[in-house]
């Protein structure tokens, strides 16, 4: 699978396609801080690692673009926690 996770700033989420569904972690933003509110993997993708691999790819952008996160979505928190190397960009 070579699906890039890409940022639809026009509907505030990043997204991964994969066989022709969308999975998507919704976030606001505001100056340099990035909050996760929704994390969403369509019936289809369940149990694949889609989630893991959307959020992994959003949290390697947020860092690029030097962001700071608030993980409010119950998914991007667990997955954090389960990847100190991303624990430095929570706010």
């Amino acid at each position: 699978m070579t699906e890039a996770v890409q940022n639809n700033t026009a509907k505030h989420r990043y997204e991964l396609e994969v066989d022709g569904h969308i999975a998507a972690s919704y976030y606001q933003l505001s100056g340099n801080i990035i909050t996760f509110i929704h994390t969403e993997v369509p019936k289809e993708l369940e149990g694949k690692g889609i989630g893991s691999r959307l959020v992994k790819g959003a949290l390697d952008q947020v860092r690029a673009d030097g962001l700071k996160v608030v993980a409010q979505c119950p998914f991007v928190k667990g997955y954090i926690g389960k990847h100190p190397e991303y624990a430095d960009l929570l706010k």
